[in-house]
């Protein structure tokens, strides 16, 4: 399904970014939150265009190699007749990101306790379709619906943009413009054959779509028809989105009988050399080397291949990692990813936050505490729109400037420091 990471800036953080592109440049998932400053790279974008071929001419060319690949004339004609190019996209894939995100950052927004609710709630309501998927597919109800989770919030993010718009413009300006004809054309295919209207086709800036947030290359590949009305469709129906993700995971490697790992233990003056997803070692070497899980008891016996992940280095949480964990990083290529998707489904079947703290003083903020956050910075004064839980450009420049007036270190990331220190003050602020 990917060939690279989507970037996840395509959803300008709701969650990780909707699938594989943030795969076709979303930054390699690196835990990175696009902060960009769209007026000044959308006008060099819209210079590219004015340079370059002309749109009409740059789709009149694709036409023939778009035949050649599947689409008929009249899908092609019917569909690319009023589209405009949106030069914003290109300013996307061409953004350099500002704002590195630690993981303790990006884990207190993707699994938080309202996400964990909002899941059971979903394991509840769907049980007898995640059945039919376990069923049919081997993939555990919890996993299938972290993903969901993570990729759209339950389907309540699918991005705004038109994907014929979005892939015709990367198809004609920018980089990778042969990978995303084939997304293009690919996405003409999904609606020539029936599966998906055109009008419900929106996404990310790079092409992702659904509740699960497929690439139309993905779709095309591994969505599968699972409430039988003879449409593979991953927007409007939760069964066929649900089961396709079972099936991703299944052809990605998935084994009903692992767990994707768990929190270890490590032993003092271990050599952590050895970590890395891909150094996997049987078990029982592990084992032999003194680790334990993180609540002391010893590690399963045998074989049975797993690496050591250490997320924030030696000072942080350590993992022994098995390949449903390489599964889930095979639907975006990050690390940080495959962890959210695997410590939401543990907290899905009842299991607690991580034992070991993250290497800081100052832990990340869940998507409540953000909106928290915005609220005490808009009654401070602050324009920066409605309180939605996402930090962006607007969110950092005024966290910024209260903690210069506050007296803290002026970095413009929302963490637990600030958030206190702002409800110190609006509690004076009353008091006085």
């Amino acid at each position: 399904m990917k060939t690279f990471a989507r970037p996840h800036g395509a959803w300008l953080w709701r969650g990780p970014l909707p699938l594989m592109l943030r795969h076709a440049s979303r930054l390699s998932h690196t835990l990175v939150a696009i902060a960009i400053s769209l007026p000044l790279l959308t006008a060099g974008a819209n210079a590219l265009a004015a340079e370059g071929e002309g749109f009409a001419s740059c789709l009149a060319r694709l036409r023939p190699e778009a035949m050649a690949k599947g689409v008929s004339a009249a899908t092609f004609d019917a569909h690319t007749a009023a589209l405009t190019p949106d030069m914003a996209v290109i300013a996307f894939l061409d953004a350099q990101p500002e704002f590195v995100t630690p993981i303790w950052d990006y884990l207190a927004a993707l699994v938080d306790d309202e996400r964990v609710a909002d899941g059971r709630d979903m394991l509840a309501r769907w049980q007898e379709v995640l059945g039919r998927v376990e069923g049919a597919y081997r993939v555990d109800p919890a996993t299938v619906v972290a993903v969901w989770g993570v990729e759209s919030n339950f389907g309540r993010n699918f991005g705004t943009r038109p994907l014929l718009t979005s892939l015709s413009t990367l198809s004609c300006y920018g980089r990778r413009q042969d990978y995303f004809r084939g997304e293009f054309f690919t996405t003409l295919k999904i609606i020539q054959e029936g599966h998906v209207a055109p009008e419900r086709l929106t996404g990310s800036w790079a092409g992702a779509f659904g509740h699960t947030q497929f690439m139309p290359s993905t779709f095309m590949r591994l969505a599968v028809d699972f409430d039988g009305d003879g449409r593979r469709d991953l927007v409007d129906s939760v069964p066929d989105a649900l089961a396709s993700t079972a099936n991703f995971l299944k052809r990605a490697g998935w084994r009903s009988d692992l767990p994707w790992g768990f929190e270890v233990a490590l032993p003092k003056g271990f050599d952590t050399s050895v970590a890395g997803r891909r150094n996997k070692q049987p078990m029982q070497d592990w084992a032999a080397r003194g680790i334990r899980r993180i609540d002391g008891s010893a590690l399963p016996a045998g074989e049975i291949p797993a690496a050591l992940l250490l997320p924030a280095g030696q000072g942080g949480p350590a993992f022994l990692v098995t390949r449903n964990f390489d599964a889930l990083y095979s639907y975006n290529a990050a690390e940080s990813y495959a962890l959210a998707i695997a410590h939401l489904a543990d907290r899905l079947r009842g299991g607690g936050p991580f034992v070991a703290a993250w290497p800081t003083d100052d832990p990340g903020l869940s998507r409540a505490e953000r909106r928290e956050l915005q609220s005490l910075l808009i009654g401070r004064g602050y324009d920066i729109g409605e309180p939605d839980g996402m930090i962006g450009a607007r969110t950092r420049e005024a966290i910024k400037a209260v903690q210069t007036e506050l007296g803290l270190q002026a970095d413009g990331r929302a963490g637990q420091k600030v958030l206190r220190a702002l409800r110190s003050a609006a509690v004076s602020k009353e008091a006085s």
